[in-house]
Parts: structure tokens; sequence; C-alpha cells
């Protein structure tokens, strides 16, 4: 369920690195050929790929999100600069154009339509874009270090005295990553080239039949370390073969943004039940404010900030907070009841009124009762599981990202949301833990 925009990974949110302090880039002495006195203990600033002093290029590598635009800087001498908000002008134009959207919001037929059978939207996207629409995303290793971790020669722990055996059970030794929407491998194919763990598997999933066959007809496919499968992470099942409390690493890279709000919660708690304790999810989608969000014209608005593509594919945008709520399991989305926009749809097509709550609390939530929009909530489905999972965040945060086109002076603002989310250690594990702290 990979999302299609014409340029949907340019380059790393550098989230990781960006909200870390950074080590100032030093120029090496090797490098210095200039017959000027050079003060190598002063730092480059990070953005700059060359030293101002002599025009050498520095030895050490870039690190995405350091590219920041000064004052003093000339907006088009790169292509791209890290954590940029759009100015005043920029914003009161978003704020007019969602207006115009909500104004001519798609018709409630073709929302039945699409929100009917997405997958079949799917399936004809992926059956007119294969493996070359997306670029290889070879940041994720960056951004997300435990997928080095899970990558690495050898996950064996140092000490085991029972190491043989437990080298013969599969389950408890693979290092083991489910991808979520994974399309035509751009995300699974650029980890298993870099993989150097003979235990890892990555479960490659998306619901559109088309992708899976895209993934299983690819020359890079290895069954020794990948499964590809179809699986809806909005429905009751979990992936094929894959059992609760099996997965180290859910990955999560745009695709969340493909679910309607009303298909939320029982994703996050079909991904809660397969994750191990401490396992995580890698997070990483649209936010509010994004250029893809502001250049939506008539016609495409469904419900605040979902939208439907010319293509029939569906996205929303977020923001933090909404997503800190829904993954610490303070709300459980807009599906209290357990039903899907599916069968919604389906509802609204026989021509009974739809209804949707507002995102509803979940039980000890210190929140208000849920108020009721002007449109109606489905019958509580004797299916739904009640309470909420709960995710620690490990991480949340925007990254908004000016990017340029130098040749047409075009400035376009790029808003992406990232994030770490683990499954807390079950109780006992926990307490053992803190035993083990306090000896």
């Amino acid at each position: 369920m990979s999302s299609p925009l014409a340029e949907p990974d340019l380059s790393s949110l550098s989230l990781a690195n960006s909200l870390l302090p950074q080590d100032p880039i030093l120029l090496p002495a090797s490098e210095n050929t200039s017959s000027l006195p050079i003060n190598t203990s002063s730092p480059l600033p990070p953005h700059l790929s060359h030293s101002p002093l002599d025009n050498q290029k520095v030895s050490a590598p870039f690190q995405f999100g350091s590219r920041h635009l000064l004052p003093t800087s000339s907006v088009y001498e790169f292509n791209a600069w890290d954590h940029v908000p759009p100015p005043p002008a920029e914003l009161a134009r978003a704020d007019a154009q969602y207006a115009a959207q909500r104004a001519h919001p798609v018709s409630a037929f073709d929302a039945a339509r699409f929100n009917a059978d997405p997958v079949r939207w799917w399936n004809r996207f992926y059956t007119n874009n294969t493996a070359n629409f997306f670029k290889d995303r070879k940041w994720l290793r960056q951004e997300f270090p435990v997928l080095t971790e899970l990558t690495a020669v050898d996950q064996k722990e140092e000490g085991n005295e029972k190491e043989e055996q437990e080298e013969q059970k599969t389950r408890e030794t693979t290092a083991s990553i489910l991808e979520v929407g994974a399309g035509a491998g751009n995300t699974a194919f650029p980890l298993l080239k870099a993989n150097r763990n003979p235990r890892l598997m990555i479960h490659a999933c998306d619901f559109s039949a088309k992708a899976v066959d895209l993934l299983r007809a690819s020359p890079e496919y290895d069954e020794r370390h990948m499964r590809a499968s179809v699986w809806d992470m909005s429905g009751d099942d979990l992936p094929p073969g894959v059992q609760p409390s099996s997965i180290d690493v859910v990955l999560l890279i745009f695709v969340f943004s493909a679910l309607s709000p009303r298909q939320w919660a029982r994703a996050v708690r079909n991904v809660h039940e397969v994750l191990k304790p401490g396992g995580e999810v890698c997070f990483r989608d649209y936010g509010r404010g994004d250029l893809a969000q502001v250049r939506f014209r008539k016609g495409r608005w469904m419900e605040e900030n979902f939208y439907v593509r010319g293509d029939g594919t569906r996205v929303y945008f977020f923001d933090e907070d909404e997503l800190r709520r829904l993954w610490s399991g303070e709300t459980r989305g807009d599906d209290e009841s357990g039903q899907d926009s599916d069968a919604i749809s389906k509802e609204a097509q026989r021509g009974a009124p739809e209804k949707v709550l507002n995102p509803a609390p979940c039980e000890n939530a210190q929140q208000n009762p849920p108020t009721e929009s002007p449109i109606s909530a489905p019958a509580p489905s004797p299916n739904a599981r009640p309470g909420c999972p709960k995710f620690e965040i490990v991480s949340l945060g925007t990254d908004r990202r000016l990017l340029v086109n130098r040749q047409k002076q075009l400035q376009m603002h790029r808003c992406w949301l990232q994030g770490r989310f683990r499954k807390p250690l079950l109780p006992a594990a926990a307490a053992a833990g803190d035993d083990s702290r306090n000896q």
C-alpha cells in the first residue's frame, strides 16, 4: 500500500540525526593543499561539502538533516534545506486552498465507490506502475538504527550455554521484520541487499495482490530471507505465517496514510499483536501541510485531512498530537465499533446514513466523552476487541523540508512525520529487569 507521489522519497528525513547534537565536521589536515595557513580546529558548517578556505571536498560523509537555511544562505545554492517552516504567506495560501477543497468535496457516490473497495484501486495502480515508480529507500537503516542491528552479521547472545539448542529453534532465533505496504519492494530489497544476518526473515505484506506478484517476480526475491503475502493490516487476521508476539520490527513507511481513520484502531491492534514485547514500529508518513495536501484541487476532499487521488487511492495527512494519542493508547481512532470503512461505505451505498464518531478515548483514559459529527455512527460489531493497545513513544517528530527547483526558481515545502513506537515489555519481564538492576 505504498503511497504514489511524484516525489515520494527524495532523501532521508534525518530526524535520527537532526534531533541529536551533531559533531562538528573538521577539515582533515591531509586535504590542506592551500599555501594559506588553515585553522583545522575551526568547525566546518555541516551543510557544506567543500571547505570555504580551499574549496577542497571534506572526507567526512554528509549528514542528512544538517543543512539549515540561514539568513546569509542563498536558497538556490542547494536543491533541499532541512527544517524550514513555511513562511506566513505560504501558510495563508494553504489555508485558502483547504477552504476551497472543503467547499468542493468528492461526491457521495464517488466517496462510497473509493471507500468500498480500496484494494481495487491499488491493484490498478500496481498494474500501471511497476518497480520503477518509487525510489529504493536506502536511507532506512540510517534513520532507524534498529534495522542496522537486525541486519548485522550475527545476533547471538554472548554467554548462552545452550546456544546450539537455541539455534535449532527458528522462531526464537530468527530476526524478524514485518513490512506493511511492501509495494514493489523498495524497502525490503535494499534491506536484503545490506543484510549480513543469516537468520533474518522479512515478511513483506501488501493488500494488493498485484504488488505481491511484483515482489515474487523480482530477481532479488530470496525465499530464504523473505516471504511476500497479501494482507490487509486493518482486517481480522494476522499476516500469513506470522504468529502473535513473533516480530521484532514492524515497518510502516508511507502506508498508514492509505487507511481510512475508521481503520486505524484495528490496524494498531494488529501491529501490537504481532510484535514481541519490546519490539518496535518504525513509522514515517505524510504530515499536515505537506505540498501533496495543499495542491489537491476540487473533488478530492473526502473528510478533514483525508483525500482521494486521481488514481483512486486514498491518503491522510497526520499531525504529531494525533499520532501520539493513537499509538500511546489515549484514543483508538474513529473506529470504536471495530467496523472498518469498507463496511461503512457499503451501508452508504444501500442508502443508510453514514455516521462517524470523533476519536474515542480508551478505557481509563482521561478524556471527555466523544461528540457526534453530522455523520452518524455504525452499530457496534460483535467482533470488536475492547481496550486500546498502548505503545511507548520512543521518538516522534515533524520534519519540514524545503525542496528547490533551481532551474525554474521554485520552492516547495514538504512535511513528513517520523516516529518509533515500542511495545512494552510484559509485566513479569519488566519486573525481572527491575530486580536485576537493583541487585
